[in-house]
């Protein structure tokens, strides 16, 4: 198994945001993780990654223990991810930004920097050349050598893909990344994560609200709502759900009439 978390709980102090998650991703599967805001989904991430340590519970990566690995440890055993709010180097052109994603690859020792012997220069040719590869693949060759401030917000979200691509990942965390995107951006997008998935061969792991989005790329889902896992299963029988239903719509007349059905969620 590609990644497996078992009973994780992580509390800030006497609030738990996420209560007794456990999950298994395969090679080369589509997962969704969803749920209404504040339900711990960008947390669940947080934990997966190591941006958090989890207050209980065990995270593997092909079978590795990654409880006490930092975050750039656990990108170079294959987990890599883009966040919910952009997180870019702006000051930095487009293909620099990319090429930053390939230091947990760089061999080359500081002393082989400094002196720019011929294993740094060829190493450094290699990964701006693969760099200029995946913003082909992005759309975004063009624009290697502007400023990435100046990217639509659209092509920042897909220039962060880029970058996460380029730490050769075998699971690629995306988190909500069609959000702000207009309906056949997001068209648009699916296809190319399923483009990237078979080229690649990796395996996605997606937070999203665009119910539309989500239910038309993943294979299965994880639902959470208050922290707690409230379903799982394929697109159709998580649509189907009572409780998936009740979490979205609300328990009473108040709630707002939004929900999966129509794509939609409240928040």
């Amino acid at each position: 198994m590609l990644l497996t978390a078992e009973k994780l709980v992580k509390r800030f102090g006497g609030l738990a945001a996420v209560t007794d998650f456990s999950a298994d991703i395969a090679e080369h599967e589509i997962v969704g993780l969803i749920g209404p805001n504040g339900a711990g989904k960008t947390t669940v991430f947080n934990l997966l990654t190591g941006a958090y340590k989890p207050s209980s519970g065990s995270i593997r990566v092909n079978g590795r223990d990654t409880l006490n690995c930092s975050p750039d440890r656990i990108t170079a055993l294959g987990l890599a991810r883009t966040f919910q709010n952009i997180r870019l180097f702006k000051e930095m052109s487009v293909l620099e930004n990319v090429m930053t994603g390939f230091h947990t690859q760089n061999r080359s020792s500081i002393f082989d920097a400094v002196a720019r012997r011929k294993k740094f220069r060829d190493e450094e040719s290699r990964i701006e050349r693969e760099s200029l590869e995946l913003l082909e693949l992005m759309g975004l060759a063009q624009k290697a050598h502007d400023p990435s401030r100046n990217l639509p917000y659209g092509e920042q979200r897909k220039l962060e893909i880029a970058r996460a691509l380029a730490a050769s990942p075998k699971l690629l965390l995306l988190d909500e990344p069609a959000a702000g995107m207009n309906d056949s951006e997001s068209a648009a997008l699916q296809a190319l994560l399923l483009k990237i998935h078979a080229q690649f061969k990796l395996s996605l792991l997606v937070i999203e609200h665009d119910m539309h989005f989500v239910m038309g790329l993943v294979q299965r889902l994880f639902v959470l709502d208050h922290g707690v896992t409230i379903a799982h299963g394929t697109p159709a029988e998580v649509r189907a759900n009572p409780a998936v239903i009740e979490a979205y719509l609300g328990r009473d007349d108040t709630a707002p009439h939004v929900g999966i059905e129509s794509g939609v969620t409240h928040g």
